[in-house]
């Protein structure tokens, strides 16, 4: 198994990034959130997965092992492969996955594409007893429980669009454009789930730069 690649980034795209390792470009799966911290040109370590398949070999990069081995316990629920479990992952930080799942939050689940409520309920039923258990909200904003890796901040959104707008080849007075554009949708998904969602805005973010 490959646990981590480390190298310089050489380019990245709306799915993933490339990282050179020992001469060799690696190309590797990530959500927007992990691609937003990646620069090209400069190094960057990842935690990664990898996926073997009959016809195929795919590495998923993850901003750090905590992410990483949350994608994994993530696919050991019914009906959940690699590509929902990152999907679950561009939508929700560790921390909220697993708040989600403890406190049996059905509605946060069913944000990401591709859970329904059956789904997001068996998620929970699965998982609750594996994944921690966290009692209330605010324990969010306390300590990482004990033999938890602690999870790397996150950066403000803006700062996140920016440099993955960057990364993809925009300049910044372009990403900044795209990005006061979009403030107000950040406010109205910070009003209504308390958080902002990168990859739904990165996305936009790209359409909006496509379109200019």
């Amino acid at each position: 198994m490959i646990a981590s690649v480390h190298g310089r980034v050489a380019a990245v795209s709306p799915d993933g990034a490339v990282v050179e390792v020992g001469g060799v470009g690696l190309a590797v799966q990530c959500t927007p959130g992990t691609i937003a911290r990646l620069q090209v040109g400069e190094n960057a370590r990842l935690s990664t997965s990898l996926i073997v398949r009959e016809d195929s070999l795919t590495l998923y990069g993850f901003a750090d092992d905590d992410e990483r081995s949350l994608f994994e316990l993530l696919q050991t629920a019914n009906g959940v492969g690699p590509r929902l479990a990152q999907a679950v992952l561009a939508i929700h930080p560790p921390r909220e996955v697993r708040r989600a799942v403890s406190m049996a939050d059905v509605k946060a689940l069913m944000q990401v594409p591709g859970i329904g409520k059956k789904g997001a309920e068996r998620l929970i039923l699965e998982l609750r007893d594996r994944l921690g258990v966290t009692t209330s909200d605010s324990t969010l904003d306390g300590p990482v429980p004990a033999g938890l890796p602690s999870v790397t901040p996150v950066a403000p959104w803006k700062d996140q669009l920016t440099s993955a707008l960057v990364g993809f080849g925009w300049s910044v007075k372009e990403a900044d454009g795209a990005i006061a554009q979009l403030v107000p949708v950040a406010d109205e998904q910070i009003a209504a789930n308390g958080s902002v969602e990168i990859a739904i805005l990165l996305r936009q973010a790209l359409q909006l730069l496509g379109r200019a």
